[in-house]
């Protein structure tokens, strides 16, 4: 009975792909407004004040990061949860998939969020004028908490690792 309970519980992992091959479909849409909305600044980079063109071009880094996060999520994911890449995915100049471990990966995507955040607050403070000062402040103790988070995540991965810096590949 326990060999076939342990092939249910491994054979299990491949729910997860559902998962994440529905982000795969979920990012390809994302690809598309991305699409829709790299056309309308190139269309009117020309014409847009200074201060908007800025604004519209820190909503494609936004989106960018977004979609990063989004990818990293789905290999590391499938990597670790659903079937390793193996040889395959080191020819193909994806190793540094190895490097991250699920506190390394935890790390990364509140990097991610932080970046993501202080662009959302750069906009938001491009426009002041359009926000209240609460709802300003709001945002700004949110960035905070977020800022917070991925350095206790950090530190803790320091930690767990034994104190030494994290290798680059």
């Amino acid at each position: 009975m326990r060999p076939i309970l342990a092939n249910l519980i491994l054979m299990s992992r491949w729910i997860a792909a559902v998962f994440l091959l529905g982000l795969v479909v979920a990012l390809g849409f994302f690809a598309v407004r991305f699409l829709a909305k790299l056309w309308k600044f190139g269309t009117g980079i020309l014409s847009a004040p200074e201060d908007q063109a800025l604004l519209d071009l820190l909503h494609l880094l936004d989106w960018t990061l977004v979609a990063a996060l989004v990818v990293m999520v789905i290999l590391a994911s499938w990597d670790s949860l659903v079937s390793p890449f193996g040889e395959q995915g080191k020819a193909q100049g994806m190793g540094w998939i190895r490097k991250l471990d699920p506190g390394n990966l935890k790390v990364k995507l509140a990097g991610s969020i932080v970046a993501i955040s202080s662009i959302q607050l750069l906009q938001m403070f491009l426009r002041a004028d359009g926000y209240s000062d609460r709802t300003l402040a709001w945002a700004v103790g949110l960035h905070c908490v977020f800022l917070v988070g991925a350095l206790i995540l950090a530190l803790t991965d320091r930690i767990a690792a034994g104190g030494k810096p994290e290798s680059k590949a």
